[in-house]
């Protein structure tokens, strides 16, 4: 295999990144780096300790005492708050309107760039999230930015919750995924938009083998054949 590459997909809620992401890292025996999930600690800690949103003083403070880290579990990063595993906590849509929320905000951002970017030093990473592309990784070897019609992403998102036995309104469900939509595109720290050098793929029609095996097409075509299982 040749040096190992860096892939970003970027995208919106629901366009499929988080199941394209893991399955095209599964076919490049590559490790799978779910940056939302980093996000998304940050806000489960802050509901736990009742931090007010827009308070990023306390904010900035809980980020300087709170450790957060990735471990690789069976193939998987795990995401560790202090010794803490919260990978399966933070999976909710209270937990991810806020990871938005502050996601907006600097010092969250710079507390985790450090993080990401040492996660993929050595190459052979796939990194899904919102900004890997323009912001983590300017120069990753190939970039994606994976969309879909917003009525698909919430029949997807609404499955999904189903599918893990939650309950899940549909109409709250599609409020909240047009709130995020709109915080993301219209927050002014790295806002959600697709690099300029990045291959947009509308993951609306395709299924998620057609999706990776276009992504698959593209990388060999850019960065010659690598191997695959």
């Amino acid at each position: 295999m040749k040096k190992g590459l860096v892939i970003t997909i970027d995208g919106p809620a629901g366009a499929g990144k988080s199941t394209v992401s893991k399955a095209l890292a599964r076919k490049l025996s590559y490790v799978y780096l779910d940056t939302g999930a980093l996000y998304r600690a940050i806000a489960y800690k802050i509901l736990e300790e009742g931090i007010p949103p827009d308070n990023e003083n306390q904010i900035s403070e809980l980020c300087d005492r709170t450790n957060i880290h990735l471990k690789n579990i069976d193939g998987n990063l795990n995401v560790f708050i202090d010794s803490e595993n919260v990978t399966d906590r933070i999976r909710n849509e209270k937990v991810g309107i806020l990871a938005s929320t502050v996601s907006a905000i600097r010092i969250v951002r710079e507390a985790l760039l450090s993080i990401q970017r040492e996660a993929g030093e050595k190459g052979c990473i796939v990194a899904e999230g919102r900004d890997m592309g323009t912001v983590v990784f300017p120069e990753a070897d190939c970039k994606f930015y994976l969309d879909a019609g917003t009525e698909e992403r919430v029949k997807r998102r609404y499955k999904e919750l189903i599918t893990r036995g939650n309950k899940a309104d549909y109409e709250e469900i599609r409020r909240d995924m047009v709130l995020r939509d709109r915080q993301d595109q219209e927050r002014e720290i790295a806002p959600l938009k697709p690099s300029q050098d990045a291959m947009i793929i509308d993951s609306t029609k395709i299924s998620i083998s057609g999706v990776v095996k276009k992504m698959l097409s593209i990388i060999r075509a850019h960065q010659g054949i690598i191997s695959t299982k």
